[in-house]
């Protein structure tokens, strides 16, 4: 196995309650959307432009039908990672990524430590009328969230968020009350090039 610093990385997504409503969504709310060559510079999908490649190993798997999540595909595939995983890995969610790692940690012991958990504008229990969190909804929490050994919890999030409202990342920051909350006016949901303060705490 790699002695290199892992870090596992959960991208956001959609999820709603019935595949009717996906429809519904899809017909009457949604515009049809291209992959801009500035998506790619996004924070998120360049890791190794601010961690050293010799230190550090990135993985960031491509979640199962991200614009309609399940839970349980999700919960699927992020097992398959796990028995590559060293202790002390990180774990980052984004979004929806981050409800899901809330999510799995109150409800499963990982056979490995957490060094660092960092939830970015991640939904606690949040729907509106567009999108609803299905099976990913947190029934209980944190329930079973601390049989995980995890030394240190980030949570950020942006006042000026419309996507996920920053009162999602003070619940979290209420259950789990050693976090450290980082709180922005200007980042909206975090879709920038840079995050200086996310690799700040990931290499410090």
């Amino acid at each position: 196995m790699s002695q290199k610093q892992q870090i596992v990385h959960i991208h956001g997504g959609m999820a709603f309650n019935s595949y009717e409503r996906y429809l519904s969504i899809l017909k009457n709310e949604l515009d049809i959307s291209f992959e801009h060559p500035q998506d790619q510079s996004r924070w998120s999908k360049n890791y190794y432009r601010y961690l050293d490649t010799n230190l550090y190993e990135v993985y960031a798997p491509i979640m199962p039908s991200k614009n309609n999540a399940k839970y349980i595909e999700w919960k699927i595939w992020f097992e398959k990672l796990i028995p590559f995983l060293n202790e002390n890995v990180i774990l980052i969610g984004h979004s929806l990524g981050g409800t899901f790692l809330g999510k799995y940690l109150s409800e499963n012991k990982l056979p490995i430590n957490i060094k660092q958990l960092h939830l970015v504008a991640a939904v606690y229990d949040y729907e509106d009328d567009i999108e609803q969190l299905a099976d990913f909804k947190i029934q209980e929490f944190p329930k079973n969230f601390f049989e995980n050994n995890i030394e240190n919890i980030h949570i950020y999030h942006s006042t000026d968020d419309t996507i996920v409202p920053f009162s999602e990342s003070k619940k979290y920051h209420e259950h789990l009350p050693k976090s450290q909350l980082h709180v922005f006016s200007n980042r909206f949901h975090f879709l920038d090039e840079t995050f200086p303060e996310l690799f700040e705490n990931i290499t410090k």
